[in-house]
């Protein structure tokens, strides 16, 4: 487990972007402990409002962590009460915006240091977002989100909670750039492939053959797989049946990451509601989609880390990505001075170009 210092990313242990917390389905009014960017939170839902509110962990008063116990009264009573959580060891209530608005047994005014950081949040497609940024600065970018997520055509998305690898990110994202694992690991036939690096954005299009995802005789598996920021990969495939694939990964500590993977898939039946049928078919499906990144998962488990590769011609643009995926580790004021030399369309030597860019 190799660490972003290592990794020479830049000044930022942690980067800056929208990561995913959590399946919303799994977020109540019971706290829960979580832990991401190398430090702990308390993640629960507002009885009041139903909003899902993210504070750092550990009461001022005397360093108890407000979401990691089941035995104090406090938290076999509830110890969520509106929107607010009360401390399970001596009772002080924090409200959604970090600050403490009662201690039970002081009289006296409330500390203005009495308070922890509350986090901005966001619901999205069944999941929860925070916005993570060192430099304390406001969302540059929205969460992507797939278009229909919403369209009754479409089987909604379901999660895999994969849990977490021990593997820095940079691992994982290098996964968008590495044309030449895909014969090997996904018995794939690559037709055509390039990247693309624009802003925030990484793009992957690829089209061939899949042994998972495919069958010999069916339709050529074509993908456009688009990173929006550091974390979060939607991938629109169109093969076997048109369909999304929803990878997140949120650094827990410095090498290592929690990963969710999704799937929603167009009603096969081709009905304007889905229906009990094209659900069955739309979980086989994602079986089969999850069996393929498990394979790339079974990799980073154990892989050493890849510090500095020793690329060969027919690598895709590696060098490209690392630089593209520096940004977010380092001020915003650096962005356009690191993304030089890195926006645009790039081939790997020896492989088609997507057919839209070749027409161009």
């Amino acid at each position: 487990m190799a660490t972003t210092q290592e990794y020479g990313l830049g000044e930022f242990t942690f980067p800056r972007g929208w990561f995913m917390v959590a399946e919303s389905a799994k977020v109540t009014d019971k706290p829960q402990g979580v832990k991401f960017f190398g430090q702990e939170f308390a993640l629960y839902r507002g009885k009041q409002s139903g909003k899902v509110i993210l504070l750092d962990a550990y009461c001022p008063h005397m360093g108890t962590h407000l979401a990691r116990n089941s035995t104090s009264y406090v938290a076999m009573d509830g110890s969520v009460e509106g929107d607010s959580i009360r401390c399970p060891y001596h009772a002080w209530r924090f409200g959604p915006d970090g600050k403490c608005n009662q201690i039970p047994y002081s009289p006296g005014p409330i500390p203005p240091q009495a308070k922890v950081r509350s986090w901005k949040v966001e619901e999205h497609m069944g999941a929860v977002f925070v916005w993570h940024d060192p430099e304390g600065g406001e969302p540059d970018y929205d969460i992507p989100v797939i278009p229909e997520c919403n369209d009754p055509a479409w089987v909604p998305i379901a999660f895999d909670d994969l849990g977490l690898v021990n593997c820095h990110t940079q691992e994982i994202v290098d996964n968008i750039t590495d044309v030449a694992h895909f014969g090997p690991i996904h018995g794939s036939l690559t037709k055509y492939f390039e990247n693309e690096f624009k802003g925030q954005v990484a793009v992957q299009r690829m089209g061939g053959g899949h042994r998972t995802l495919t069958t010999d005789d069916g339709p050529m598996l074509e993908t456009v797989a688009t990173y929006t920021g550091p974390s979060i990969l939607i991938t629109k495939m169109v093969g076997t049946h048109e369909s999304y694939i929803y990878i997140a990964h949120t650094p827990v500590d410095d090498g290592s990451a929690y990963v969710w993977h999704g799937l929603m898939v167009k009603s096969p039946s081709g009905a304007a509601q889905y229906n009990e049928q094209d659900v069955a078919i739309a979980r086989q499906y994602q079986e089969m989609a999850l069996a393929a990144f498990a394979q790339d998962f079974e990799v980073w488990k154990h892989k050493r880390p890849n510090i500095k590769g020793l690329y060969v011609q027919g690598d895709g643009p590696f060098i490209k990505q690392r630089a593209w995926y520096k940004q977010f580790y380092n001020p915003r004021a650096m962005r356009e001075e690191l993304l030089k030399g890195v926006e645009g369309i790039h081939h790997a030597r020896g492989i088609e170009p997507a057919p839209a860019s070749k027409a161009a």
